[in-house]
């Protein structure tokens, strides 16, 4: 605790440098040192350091892990820090597994301080359930009473979370930037012993509960974008994102559901890319602001665009609830469009969104008949037609957000142009008689479905609306780089985490 606290409340100054040139990562992380001394020659011993391999239960590995996580980040983009280079080297496979366990641990810890100001869960059908709903209710068990907090003090509650404990959060970003074996171990490590849930979803799990409030305060959102860019680097690696859709990875993960609209029910474990792309249209659905949050809307879309992407690529056919995606997908480009004045206006981060957006969109429409599951179900022609009942907003879209358009989103929107016309005119003519009257004022469902497969035949598609080469599945990938600014702040809070630790 000790040097938490000294690291945290020295970190803008040149006394952290001296832990840079002590390297105090095996200190960290073997359970024979006892002391700094014996390792750094100190004047004092340490023998308060707990070690990450010592400890007993996975969540008092938190001071330890959040101690190395400000030590990597201290100054890393101004020299090579060598608490990021161990990150890099260390493949301890055993204590990788401590480190993850430790993290999912401290998670789960996190995300219940969410469920005890409001208690989520679904209920699924009991005894008392059933009398209830048939107006028994009188005949029921009696039920432990729940405290009711009024909307004031549930928001006030809300708006200090999450805890100190999710400045944790940072070292997951820098192992799995860093450590292909920590990634692996992150997503494939079963339950601890005495735990149900395992650590990958018990990061899912407080990764859908900080973005459902990312609106509430800077700090919420900057730890949610934090776990979106995890999830990225996740989902950029192939062989990593492969088992992100396999049945065999499937895990339990409890999602949020403290506002509406909800998530629709699923089954109890699911492969954990749907409950990550239910966690990006959950991050959009619940935290749309005039004063839009543009890096947390990229940050999801580029998570959404790489699962597809890995869809596409490798022809899996991955159940889902398409549709939800699409409406939601189509609700953002008419808020955008709703609302392009004050967003033009006030930000200059939407050329960071149109690419992920337009090219997730671009890629269901062409390729999606790739990786939608059953063409009977019905998934791709919902898109389309969603498209059709969207295509007066294309139009107004491109008119205002074409100046920041590049090549490939030009290409991307004439794609979504041209095809939504394409049904307009054939919905439109399915209506009129063969004598060019109108024979009926709206199609059923079924009619819309078989206009729609039937104009697969002569649905042309250009040169310039198939992309670049590779198609539309196509991305760069993440360099720390080209946001340093962001990572800094998000460094900040856990500093400012921290030394609240070390207060406490």
């Amino acid at each position: 605790m000790a040097a938490l606290a000294l690291t945290s409340g020295a970190y803008q100054t040149s006394l952290i440098s001296y832990f840079t040139h002590r390297d105090l990562f095996p200190a960290l992380m073997k359970p024979q040192i006892n002391s700094l001394r014996e390792l750094n020659r100190l004047d004092t011993p340490a023998d308060w350091m707990q070690y990450v391999q010592d400890v007993d239960t996975p969540i008092r590995a938190f001071e330890p892990l959040l101690l190395l996580s400000l030590l990597a980040n201290y100054n890393k983009f101004e020299f090579r820090n060598p608490y990021r280079l161990r990150l890099e080297d260390f493949v301890n496979e055993s204590t990788v597994q401590k480190i993850v366990q430790g993290l999912g641990a401290n998670c789960a810890k996190c995300r219940d301080s969410y469920v005890l100001i409001q208690d989520d869960v679904e209920e699924g059908w009991t005894l008392s359930n059933t009398l209830r709903y048939i107006g028994l209710g009188v005949l029921a068990p009696s039920r432990p009473s729940t405290p009711v907090q009024n909307a004031e003090e549930a928001k006030e509650k809300f708006s200090a979370l999450p805890t100190t404990t999710a400045a944790v959060l940072l070292l997951t970003y820098d192992f799995t930037i860093a450590n292909k074996l920590f990634s692996y171990s992150l997503i494939t490590q079963p339950s601890p012993p005495n735990s149900k849930e395992p650590p990958f979803s018990a990061f899912l799990s407080l990764t859908s509960y900080i973005l459902h409030h990312a609106y509430r305060s800077v700090r919420a959102s900057l730890y949610g974008l934090l776990n979106l860019l995890t999830l990225r680097l996740l989902t950029e690696d192939s062989s990593l994102c492969s088992k992100l859709f396999l049945p065999a990875s499937a895990l339990p993960v409890r999602l949020c559901r403290q506002r509406q609209p909800f998530l629709p029910s699923t089954p109890s474990s699911r492969p954990p890319a749907a409950t990550i792309l239910d966690i990006c249209l959950d991050t959009i659905n619940h935290n749309l602001r005039r004063r839009l949050d543009i890096p947390l809307y990229t940050a999801a879309l580029n998570v959404v665009h790489r699962l597809l992407s890995h869809c596409s690529s490798t022809r899996t056919r991955f159940p889902y609830h398409w549709p939800l995606l699409w409406q939601t997908l189509l609700s953002l480009l008419r808020f955008l469009t709703t609302y392009a004045t004050p967003l033009l206006s006030e930000s200059n981060q939407l050329t960071a969104l149109l690419p992920p957006f337009l090219a997730t969109l671009a890629l269901a429409v062409k390729e999606g008949v790739t990786f939608l599951p059953d063409a009977g179900a019905g998934d791709h022609d919902d898109l389309l037609y969603k498209l059709v009942e969207h295509a007066h907003y294309l139009p107004r879209f491109r008119g205002a957000f074409e100046a920041l358009f590049t090549a490939r989103e030009k290409r991307a929107m004439g794609l979504l142009v041209h095809v939504s016309g394409y049904y307009s005119q054939l919905l439109e003519e399915e209506k009129k008689g063969a004598g060019g009257k109108q024979q009926q004022q709206q199609l059923s469902p079924a009619q819309v479905v078989k206009v729609i497969r039937k104009g697969y035949e002569g649905l042309t598609i250009s040169e310039d609306e198939l992309g670049e080469e590779g198609g539309w599945g196509v991305w760069q990938p993440w360099r720390e780089g080209d946001e340093r600014g962001l990572l800094k702040r998000v460094a900040r809070v856990a500093v400012e985490d921290a030394r609240k630790v070390g207060r406490e």
